[in-house]
Protein backbone atom coordinates (compact mmCIF):
# COMPACT_ATOMS: atom_id res chain seq x y z
CA UNK A 1 0.00 0.00 0.00
CA UNK A 2 1.58 3.57 -1.09
CA UNK A 3 0.90 6.22 1.12
CA UNK A 4 0.71 9.83 0.82
CA UNK A 5 4.08 11.58 1.81
CA UNK A 6 2.57 14.77 2.24
CA UNK A 7 -0.62 12.93 4.75
CA UNK A 8 2.68 11.04 6.33
CA UNK A 9 4.24 14.71 7.61
CA UNK A 10 0.85 15.85 9.13
CA UNK A 11 1.03 12.29 11.06
CA UNK A 12 2.96 11.59 13.88
CA UNK A 13 2.88 8.17 15.35
CA UNK A 14 3.55 7.84 19.10
CA UNK A 15 4.67 4.59 20.45
CA UNK A 16 3.93 3.89 23.89
CA UNK A 17 3.23 0.68 25.18
CA UNK A 18 1.98 -0.56 22.31
CA UNK A 19 -0.42 2.23 20.90
CA UNK A 20 -0.94 4.03 18.06
CA UNK A 21 -2.43 7.27 18.57
CA UNK A 22 -2.02 9.68 15.83
CA UNK A 23 -0.19 13.25 17.80
CA UNK A 24 -1.67 15.95 15.37
CA UNK A 25 -1.03 19.53 16.22
CA UNK A 26 -4.55 21.82 17.05
CA UNK A 27 -3.59 24.05 13.56
CA UNK A 28 -2.86 20.75 11.43
CA UNK A 29 -6.22 19.39 12.75
CA UNK A 30 -8.45 22.81 11.88
CA UNK A 31 -6.86 23.35 8.19
CA UNK A 32 -6.42 19.50 7.12
CA UNK A 33 -9.32 18.65 4.62
CA UNK A 34 -12.29 16.32 5.52
CA UNK A 35 -10.56 13.51 3.19
CA UNK A 36 -7.13 14.18 4.73
CA UNK A 37 -8.91 13.72 8.41
CA UNK A 38 -10.45 10.21 7.17
CA UNK A 39 -7.42 9.06 5.71
CA UNK A 40 -5.26 9.75 9.38
CA UNK A 41 -8.09 8.09 10.80
CA UNK A 42 -7.56 4.57 9.43
CA UNK A 43 -6.63 2.18 11.79
CA UNK A 44 -8.09 3.92 15.02
CA UNK A 45 -10.31 2.74 17.41
CA UNK A 46 -13.55 3.72 17.49
CA UNK A 47 -12.93 6.19 20.36
CA UNK A 48 -10.05 7.97 18.90
CA UNK A 49 -12.24 8.41 16.10
CA UNK A 50 -14.79 9.98 18.19
CA UNK A 51 -12.74 12.17 20.22
CA UNK A 52 -10.13 13.23 17.20
CA UNK A 53 -13.38 14.49 15.38
CA UNK A 54 -14.93 16.10 18.51
CA UNK A 55 -11.50 17.89 19.30
CA UNK A 56 -11.82 19.16 15.73
CA UNK A 57 -15.16 20.23 15.49
CA UNK A 58 -14.82 22.41 18.95
CA UNK A 59 -11.17 24.00 17.26
CA UNK A 60 -12.67 24.88 14.57
CA UNK A 61 -15.85 26.81 16.69
CA UNK A 62 -13.97 28.40 18.12
CA UNK A 63 -12.75 29.69 15.10
CA UNK A 64 -15.86 30.43 13.63
CA UNK A 65 -16.74 32.34 17.28
CA UNK A 66 -13.53 33.99 17.35
CA UNK A 67 -14.06 35.76 13.93
CA UNK A 68 -17.84 36.24 14.41
CA UNK A 69 -16.56 38.27 17.58
CA UNK A 70 -14.13 40.13 15.48
CA UNK A 71 -16.96 41.15 13.08
CA UNK A 72 -19.38 42.09 15.47
CA UNK A 73 -16.57 44.40 17.35
CA UNK A 74 -16.04 45.81 13.52
CA UNK A 75 -19.56 46.21 12.57
CA UNK A 76 -20.33 48.09 16.40
CA UNK A 77 -16.94 50.65 15.49
CA UNK A 78 -18.48 51.18 11.94
CA UNK A 79 -21.75 52.10 13.40
CA UNK A 80 -20.68 54.05 16.29
CA UNK A 81 -18.18 55.87 13.52
CA UNK A 82 -21.28 56.45 11.29
CA UNK A 83 -23.64 57.35 14.55
CA UNK A 84 -21.05 60.24 15.32
CA UNK A 85 -20.83 61.55 12.02
CA UNK A 86 -24.61 61.75 11.65
CA UNK A 87 -24.74 63.41 15.07
CA UNK A 88 -22.27 66.18 13.84
CA UNK A 89 -24.08 66.36 10.75
CA UNK A 90 -27.38 67.19 12.72
CA UNK A 91 -25.75 69.80 15.06
CA UNK A 92 -24.47 71.74 11.86
CA UNK A 93 -27.69 71.98 10.22
CA UNK A 94 -29.45 73.01 13.77
CA UNK A 95 -27.44 75.83 13.86
CA UNK A 96 -27.87 76.28 10.11
CA UNK A 97 -31.50 76.34 11.24
CA UNK A 98 -31.06 78.80 14.20
CA UNK A 99 -29.45 81.03 11.28
CA UNK A 100 -31.57 81.44 9.24
CA UNK A 101 -34.34 82.04 11.60
CA UNK A 102 -32.71 84.54 13.07
CA UNK A 103 -32.19 86.06 9.17
CA UNK A 104 -35.74 85.29 8.45
CA UNK A 105 -36.38 86.82 11.55
CA UNK A 106 -34.39 90.12 10.82
CA UNK A 107 -35.84 90.14 7.15
CA UNK A 108 -39.62 89.79 8.60
CA UNK A 109 -39.04 93.01 11.26
CA UNK A 110 -37.62 94.93 8.10
CA UNK A 111 -40.63 94.03 5.86
CA UNK A 112 -43.32 94.67 9.10
CA UNK A 113 -41.10 98.49 9.24
CA UNK A 114 -42.01 99.34 5.21
CA UNK A 115 -45.31 97.69 5.09
CA UNK A 116 -46.15 100.88 8.49
CA UNK A 117 -43.66 103.50 6.69
CA UNK A 118 -45.61 102.58 2.79
CA UNK A 119 -49.22 103.08 4.81
CA UNK A 120 -47.99 106.07 6.65
CA UNK A 121 -46.71 107.66 3.14
CA UNK A 122 -50.17 106.53 1.56
CA UNK A 123 -52.09 108.21 4.48
CA UNK A 124 -50.69 111.64 3.77
CA UNK A 125 -48.92 113.63 6.62
CA UNK A 126 -47.03 111.85 9.40
CA UNK A 127 -48.51 112.60 12.96
CA UNK A 128 -45.90 111.65 15.29
CA UNK A 129 -48.89 110.33 18.36
CA UNK A 130 -49.89 107.81 15.31
CA UNK A 131 -45.97 106.62 14.47
CA UNK A 132 -43.39 104.52 16.05
CA UNK A 133 -40.21 106.30 17.24
CA UNK A 134 -38.40 103.91 14.57
CA UNK A 135 -40.91 104.88 12.34
CA UNK A 136 -40.41 108.50 13.17
CA UNK A 137 -36.89 108.56 12.31
CA UNK A 138 -36.87 106.19 9.20
CA UNK A 139 -39.78 108.29 7.37
CA UNK A 140 -38.11 111.16 8.20
CA UNK A 141 -34.52 110.63 7.04
CA UNK A 142 -36.38 109.08 4.23
CA UNK A 143 -38.17 112.84 3.76
CA UNK A 144 -35.06 114.16 4.14
CA UNK A 145 -33.89 112.32 1.17
CA UNK A 146 -36.65 112.50 -0.64
CA UNK A 147 -37.17 116.59 -1.36
CA UNK A 148 -33.30 116.54 -1.49
CA UNK A 149 -33.08 114.54 -4.80
CA UNK A 150 -36.78 115.62 -6.37
CA UNK A 151 -36.02 118.88 -8.09
CA UNK A 152 -39.34 120.15 -7.52
CA UNK A 153 -42.06 120.35 -3.68
CA UNK A 154 -45.62 119.13 -4.06
CA UNK A 155 -46.34 122.77 -2.91
CA UNK A 156 -45.80 124.23 -6.17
Amino acid sequence: MTTNPKANKALKVKKEAGENAPVLGDDELVSMSVRELNQHLRGLTKEEVVRLKQRRRTLKNRGYAASCRIKRVTQKEELERQRLELQREVEKLARENSSMRLELDALRSKYEALQTFARTVARGPVTPTRVATTSVITIVKSAELSSASVPFSAAS
